[in-house]
């Protein structure tokens, strides 16, 4: 009998595919390229001329890892690819805008239980996507095929990003103080958190159902949840390089308000919050009302229509506002911060 011989190809992972994978996605990694990126694609790593941090007195580099959690499995039950790679870029450099760092370089990193090539290309489009809203270079990134521990048609994404900004201009929680007003930039809809939650009201089994166009939401349900998640890195330069003292920043992810917005609080200070201060989506009412939802356990989980939260002078308010309207994001005046225990309270 003749002995069979094994390969890698025999066990499950297609080096040929992992080849044709880099080729498609060298179109997209190159439109987020800047000028200090350094070699190509295909390295055993990237590497980024920092010469700006010569210009800082104290230049510091500021850094953050996410993914995009189970909203992936609505780009599987949709087979759509093309935007969830914006989710993991906006999880990572939105966090590091928090600092007041400007994203320099991301980082991606694909498992999958079987590399098709045009479905990774699909991915790595909507990261570079994400980069170049955030204009950082996608400098590199990783796609592993791991047979039997993935389902052929199921992949998991993540990210690193890196930043750069002046000690001296990083945003200091130490900063916030009592009197400071609360400005919320508009979310563009559930964003990357609380879709374990979101699965348990709308159970993802059939495409046909995501498909129905929903009069309140001005879309379909499938292309409510799986709407990207908005980049706030343009914006909050925008308000930066006008002068703008930002005392704090909070980006509103898995906790919702009350576990993000006391990150950037000292212990004798409270955010209280007014919820009729601004436009809340209808995405919000409908996820509270399909699944009997408590009001706290909606703002414990959900951004609730802000994705972003600044705190500021209150006499510079008014112009942060114009600043991030001439942006074309849209921004409300949501609370203020008071003396008082550590803590997040909100109002009507």
């Amino acid at each position: 009998m003749e002995e069979r011989r094994l390969d890698y190809k025999s066990s499950g992972v297609d080096i040929e595919a992992g080849y044709r994978s880099v080729e498609l996605i060298k179109e997209h990694v190159a439109q987020t390229m800047r000028s200090e990126v350094l070699g190509g694609l295909g390295g055993f790593s990237g590497a980024f001329n920092i010469e700006a941090a010569k210009r800082m007195a104290h230049p510091t580099l500021v850094s953050g890892t996410d993914g995009v959690g189970t909203k992936l499995k609505l780009a599987f039950l949709l087979d759509k690819h093309d935007t969830i790679g914006i989710d993991c870029v906006a999880m990572c450099v939105n966090d590091v805008a928090c600092a007041g760092a400007d994203p320099l370089f991301f980082l991606d990193y694909i498992a999958c239980g079987k590399n098709k090539p045009e479905k990774i290309a699909e991915i790595v489009k909507g990261v570079a996507e994400g980069c170049k809203q955030a204009e950082c270079a996608l400098i590199g990134g990783e796609t592993a095929e791991m047979p039997g521990f993935y389902p052929p048609d199921e992949y998991d994404l993540a990210g690193f990003a890196v930043g750069l900004v002046d000690q001296d201009q990083m945003v200091d929680p130490r900063k916030v103080e009592a009197g400071d007003v609360l400005i919320g930039i508009a979310s563009s809809g559930i964003h990357s958190n609380g879709f374990s939650l979101v699965r348990r009201i709308f159970p993802m089994k059939e495409r046909r159902s995501m498909n129905y166009r929903i009069a309140e939401l001005g879309m379909t349900l499938g292309e409510a949840l799986l709407m990207p998640t908005k980049i706030y890195v343009s914006v909050l330069r925008a308000v930066r390089r006008r002068g703008i003292a930002i005392h704090g920043l909070a980006h509103i992810t898995g906790g919702g308000f009350y576990e993000n917005v006391p990150r950037m609080l000292r212990e004798e200070l409270r955010a209280v919050i007014r919820k009729s201060s601004y436009d809340r989506l209808p995405v919000f009412d409908m996820l509270q009302s399909e699944g009997h939802i408590d009001e706290k356990v909606m703002y414990n989980t959900f951004n609730m229509g802000i994705g972003m939260v600044m705190a500021l002078p209150a006499n510079e308010a008014d112009y942060a506002l114009s600043i991030i309207q001439e942006e074309n994001e849209k921004a409300w005046i949501i609370g203020e911060i008071k003396k008082g225990e550590k803590g997040v309270q909100i109002e009507r």
